[in-house]
């Protein structure tokens, strides 16, 4: 079975398009149970019911045609309960019907297990057989197996559209098509389509026909020669260093590319209509397929070589496309996974939202989308990726909806909404200069977060009081090897300078975990849990000291007052390691000749153990300041750039909330500052809860902090603590949203708080 389980799977894996995998799959499953018949139904998110989508056995003619609705049959009876049903005589059961339209006979044993993909049943295995028998546990558990594996496959095809194109008479496009995901970043906007497709990934290749022939002939035959001429120079430049049995790889990738060879294959499927990169995707599984089912196991393993000549040949077509593409004025930028590279091709003032099918809303891109006010809808898995290019679209950033081909009406319910939008940002401008107090005298100081020089007039435009955080390691990821003491001194005094005489805060080089530097890889199994930030830098003392003396020299001359910020501390022990180091930067810098004043030195409350020991932490720091993303990820052990896990990232959650509550008591306890510096921060409510609990510093994107303001200009803190007191009490993050949402509106709050779906 095992065997069986494995051919099966790499069959799907390698087939050439999401029809042509389901096709295999219910041969392959027929053949290796030796039943009469193995269907596949899936859910068709268009008409709500079972796509009779793939079948050996029955009437092939009204595969991708007839349908069944959701509550129906056997079918429906498994997707309801969403586990397997095993019977040996079918047509005895109350919910058995007879689908004589699509050829069934006398089948007498029924078994069908769901397909389910986050919880969410997609689809239907079935097979039967006339014998009256039923199947036995490990030809059940074998079913049960091989749907878990194509829940994956499936749920991607879902996102692609591929689903909905299995039908032979496809849905025209029509108006207002409401996909949901979660929301990603707020706002509201209208714009047209633009999709984005990850870079050299075979497997995300669509099919596509093109209207050009002799043009992506063209581009296919100049990516080619591209490839040839860097295989060329790589084997001269490693002719004197290999030996010849090595260099003739180089030799054999040329032949490869040959006109006889793949690129005849590709040009073929082009002149038929296909584009040049799923024409491409096409031969080169069909290759990979060949090399795969050789008995000889040099050769099968020579299927890594196309691959990576494929890999080569795509990378330099979509670099061209990428470099032709075209960004309207209301880009909505859409991808499988919208990443921080597909944003760096759009020009800043095009981009009006984003789209993603994968990620959640405490993915990177989510929280970029923030900083640079742009409405994102992440998760968005229903949307027909590849057939929405160029389309209009609605997208609500507050509800996690995106609308493809609005129509007149969400047209202008839509731009209502972006216009009072904007009349509450001209407003919000004049607080620019105002302080951030309470209707009752408590005042907090609202800082931002930046990473890049860029930040800098966009955070004093916002009127921010000082840097909560400045991510040193964003200087770092942009060279090719780490910058030297005077390079780092010269970025930090840009800073520095910029928000002279207000404080700056510098959190010392935070890399490992999803922060990588190309000239310093860090490979782990674990990474979250690994070598990560001051564990790096007590690791390496040279490049601590070096960076702690640039921030002190920075600071020389100026008012402003320099504070030093570690990260990801779990123990006094590194605590007291790093501050020895920074009291020898600082005489270091002395010794110098340099005048400048001694800088405060505080902890990222980051991981538990530091909540736990906040109050000891905060007796030898000069302040505390929490990182709420990576607290909340490690309190809820949930990676919140992973999707199958991301719905329970809650930054409201009671446990979360209560941590927050003591980290704060703790700092006050000692007489020290605390403050916090993650998302949490820039949201009404987390801004409303965080001030209750005594927070002296909220940092945050500079997009969020006009709104914060605001809403702490217009609040008593004496309400905040009563919210607080009721919030504590909750048990379930759904219930403390409702409260706060209720709240905030019968505070007049609620131009803070999205209603327009009420």
């Amino acid at each position: 079975m095992l065997a069986s389980l494995r051919e099966i799977v790499q069959d799907v894996a390698s087939a050439g398009s999401f029809r042509e995998a389901l096709d295999l799959l219910v041969i392959d499953i027929r053949a290796a149970l030796g039943t009469e018949v193995c269907s596949v139904y899936l859910v068709d998110p268009h008409q709500n019911a079972f796509l009779f989508a793939a079948n050996e056995g029955l009437n092939q003619e009204l595969v991708g045609q007839f349908t069944l609705s959701r509550e129906e049959g056997l079918v429906g009876l498994v997707a309801e309960r969403a586990e397997p049903i095993n019977l040996e005589d079918a047509s005895t059961h109350p919910r058995f019907r007879y689908l004589e339209e699509i050829g069934e006979e006398a089948f007498n044993a029924f078994l069908g297990v769901p397909i389910i993909h986050h919880r969410t049943v997609l689809g239907v295995l079935v097979v039967q057989q006339r014998k009256s028998r039923r199947f036995d546990e490990s030809e059940e558990a074998f079913l049960v197996t091989l749907a878990a594996q194509l829940a994956t496959v499936v749920a991607h095809a879902q996102a692609t559209g591929e689903v909905v194109a299995l039908t032979s008479t496809p849905d025209a496009v029509r108006e207002d098509e409401l996909y949901r995901g979660v929301a990603g970043s707020p706002g509201i906007a209208l714009g047209t389509a633009v999709v984005m497709l990850p870079l050299a990934d075979l497997s995300s290749v669509p099919d596509r026909q093109t209207d050009d022939v002799t043009a992506e002939l063209l581009i296919f035959d100049r990516a080619v020669e591209t490839v040839r001429e860097d295989i060329k120079r790589i084997s001269e430049q490693f002719a004197e260093s290999l030996p010849a049995e090595e260099l003739a790889l180089f030799d054999a990738y040329l032949h490869m590319l040959d006109d006889g060879a793949i690129p005849g294959d590709v040009r073929d499927r082009i002149r038929l209509g296909q584009w040049a990169q799923g024409a491409l995707r096409q031969v080169i599984r069909e290759h990979l397929r060949t090399f795969e089912q050789m008995e000889d196991p040099y050769l099968r393993e020579r299927g890594a070589d196309v691959k990576d000549l494929g890999l080569r040949v795509l990378a330099v077509l979509q670099d061209a496309r990428t470099k032709k593409q075209n960004f309207p004025d209301d880009t909505v930028l859409v991808g499988e996974e919208v990443t921080a590279g597909m944003l760096a091709n759009v020009p800043a003032e095009s981009l009006k939202a984003i789209v993603s099918v994968r990620g959640a809303g405490s993915s990177h891109v989510a929280i970029l989308a923030r900083a640079l006010g742009v409405p994102a809808v992440m998760g968005a898995v229903d949307l027909p990726l590849y057939g929405i290019e160029h389309q209009e679209m609605a997208v609500d950033g507050f509800y996690g909806e995106v609308y493809c081909s609005p129509s007149e009406a969400t047209r202008e319910r839509f731009q209502l909404l972006i216009d009072e939008e904007d009349e509450f940002s001209a407003e919000l401008e004049e607080l620019k200069d105002l302080p951030s107090v309470t209707n009752d005298g408590w005042r907090i100081r609202l800082w931002v977060n930046i990473g890049l020089t860029g930040d800098l007039s966009r955070s004093l435009d916002r009127g921010a009081e000082g840097i909560g955080l400045f991510r040193t390691e964003v200087p770092f990821m942009t060279q090719e090897r780490f910058p030297t003491e005077e390079e780092q001194r010269v970025i930090y005094r840009d800073h520095m300078e910029a928000f002279e005489p207000r404080p700056v805060t510098m959190r010392t080089l935070d890399i490992g975990g999803d922060k990588a530097l190309s000239y310093f890889p860090i490979i782990e199994e674990n990474p979250f849990l690994g070598w990560r930030g001051i564990r790096v830098t007590l690791d390496h003392p040279e490049i601590f000291l070096a960076q702690v003396r640039a921030m002190i020299k920075a600071n020389a001359g100026l008012e402003g007052l320099l504070r030093i910020m570690l990260p990801m501390i779990s123990g006094l022990d590194e605590v007291e390691e790093a501050m020895a180091l920074v009291h020898r930067a600082y005489d270091e810098v002395l010794e110098e000749g340099v005048e400048v004043k001694r800088p405060h030195v505080g902890v990222m409350v980051e991981v538990p153990a530091a909540v736990y020991q906040a109050r000891e932490l905060a007796k030898v720091v000069d302040f505390l300041a929490v990182g709420s993303n990576d607290l909340t990820q490690y309190m809820l052990a949930v990676d919140r750039n992973n999707p199958r896990v991301a719905d329970l990232y809650k930054e409201l959650h009671p446990a979360v909330l209560t941590a927050l509550r003591e980290v704060a008591r703790a700092a006050h306890m000692e007489e020290k500052p605390v403050g916090i510096c993650g998302e949490l921060a820039g949201t009404p409510f987390g801004a409303v809860l965080l001030m209750a609990m005594g927070y002296d510093v909220l940092s945050m994107n500079a997009t969020n902090l006009p709104k914060v303001k605001w809403v702490i200009r217009n609040i008593k803190r004496s309400q905040a603590r009563r919210m607080l007191a009721k919030v504590l009490k909750m048990g379930h993050v759904k219930d403390i949203e409702a409260y706060m949402r209720q709240e905030m509106i019968d505070a007049g709050l609620g131009r803070v708080v999205p209603r327009h779906r009420d």
